[in-house]
């Protein structure tokens, strides 16, 4: 019997079909006129037009993944930073022993220990749009959760797709709604009462799923191999100084505007430090370091050939005819069906272009002057964007995130799907509800 194919070779396959498309696709682009104030480029509006080029030759498209991985560098930074960490911080016997306290005290009471997982994510991807760094916490998460009896699939829904959700029903999030409200010519940070109300249902909603799946599929609990003495003095200053980075890091996210490589120095500030706490030395602490490298090294690969797939769209001139026949029919429909059929469109666009940021620059100029068109308020045109392009970072295997958590947690692509379809589709049930009641109610 065949094995289903790996994530190497499911991304190294669609950056294949990626190149192919180049082929079939007609090339196209929109104008872009520079914006000196924040220093891109914006779509210019109504302005698409089919246009000569060259065909990306095969050379080229190979030279997409270099290009892929190198782009990628402060966020490959920071995975193989972060995940040096906490590598060497699990060699110190800190986070196990921590772990086992923290056991101790939720003996009984598992599901209890499940729900605040769930509520750490959603919060971090509300606010800060957490998600590429859960990649190196996923190791540490899937060892607390086969303590507690939950299988990888309960662990990474209640971290990654948490974050998920969190992120796209969120009011704040700097990297989704902040961006496409400003493309929007939106006030930013309007209309939050009413995102604020979606988020808190579709997190009850999204809670009750993982907590009935889990109740349902416990797992033989793991034990770690240490007893359940109090904690030594140097093991509290080790997780002392991890619980002060995060919130150091967390500070500077929010705060100062800080991005991958700020927080990569703090981790590896941090990693420095715990390894000379626990008197390892700096050979020994270096070495350790280096070990934890290599333990990220396929997850930081598979970030940057995600990567290669946008690329290679990119300069085969195809990503703005894929956006302009997916919008171009919603001009003669009904305002309600048009704002759903936008958020459908929205996913569909999500496959070949992962970043939902990026996503937003490209779109929102398009669709704004569209939703005018056609009666729909611009709040509305915000939210079919976050709720659709956002949610689908669930299940898009362009998305370097997700197939890296899903490599590190041993979850098999295809596995995956079959246990995140329905999560995923009833999360766009409420979204395309939210969507229905602010068409509605005139949602501005």
């Amino acid at each position: 019997m065949n094995k289903f194919p790996n994530a190497f070779v499911i991304i190294l396959s669609a950056i294949l079909f990626a190149w192919i498309l180049t082929f079939i696709i007609p090339k196209g682009n929109y104008q872009r006129e520079f914006d000196t104030l924040n220093n891109r480029n914006n779509v210019v509006p109504n302005s698409y037009e089919q246009k000569e080029a060259p065909q990306l030759s095969a050379f080229n498209a190979l030279l997409a993944i270099p290009k892929g991985i190198a782009g990628r560098a402060d966020l490959i930074t920071l995975i193989l930073l972060l995940g040096g960490c906490f590598y060497l911080i699990e060699k110190t016997g800190a986070l196990n022993q921590g772990l086992n306290q923290l056991i101790t005290l939720l003996k009984g009471k598992e599901l209890f220990a499940l729900a605040i997982i769930i509520l750490l994510f959603l919060t971090a991807g509300f606010t800060i749009g957490l998600q590429e760094e859960i990649i190196a916490l996923t190791p540490i998460l899937l060892l607390f959760g086969r303590t507690l009896g939950y299988n990888p699939s309960t662990i990474v829904t209640a971290s990654y797709g948490s974050a998920v959700v969190g992120a796209a029903f969120s009011p704040l999030n700097p990297f989704g709604v902040v961006i496409a409200q400003k493309e929007a010519e939106l006030a930013l940070l309007s209309g939050t009462a009413y995102r604020s109300a979606f988020l808190l249902i579709a997190a009850v909603v999204w809670t009750l799923i993982i907590l009935h799946y889990a109740r349902r599929n416990r797992v033989e609990k793991a034990k770690l191999e240490l007893d359940i003495t109090g904690l030594t003095t140097r093991n509290k200053i080790i997780l002392a100084l991890l619980a002060l980075t995060f919130a150091i890091v967390t500070f500077g996210l929010i705060v100062l505007n800080w991005g991958f490589i700020e927080m990569s120095a703090c981790f590896f500030a941090l990693g420095i430090g715990c390894g000379l706490m626990a008197n390892f030395g700096f050979n020994k602490t270096t070495e350790l370091y280096v070990d934890g490298f290599k333990e990220m090294v396929s997850a930081s690969i598979i970030i940057g050939l995600a990567n290669s797939i946008s690329i290679i769209l990119s300069e085969g001139f195809i990503v703005d005819t894929i956006v302009y026949g997916l919008f171009s029919p919603l001009n003669n429909i009904p305002p309600s069906i048009s704002a759903v059929l936008m958020m459908v469109s929205q996913a569909i666009l999500h496959f070949p272009i992962p970043s939902y940021s990026g996503q937003a620059i490209l779109t929102m100029p398009i669709l704004t002057p569209l939703a005018d068109l056609i009666g729909l308020s611009r709040q509305v045109c915000v939210l079919a964007y976050q709720y659709g392009a956002i949610t689908m970072d669930m299940i898009v295997p362009t998305n370097g995130a997700l197939m890296a958590v899903l490599a590190l947690a041993e979850i098999k692509y295809n596995h995956w799907i079959k246990f995140i379809i329905k999560p995923t589709l009833l999360i766009l049930g409420v979204a395309a509800i939210a969507i229905l009641i602010a068409v509605q109610i005139g949602y501005e």
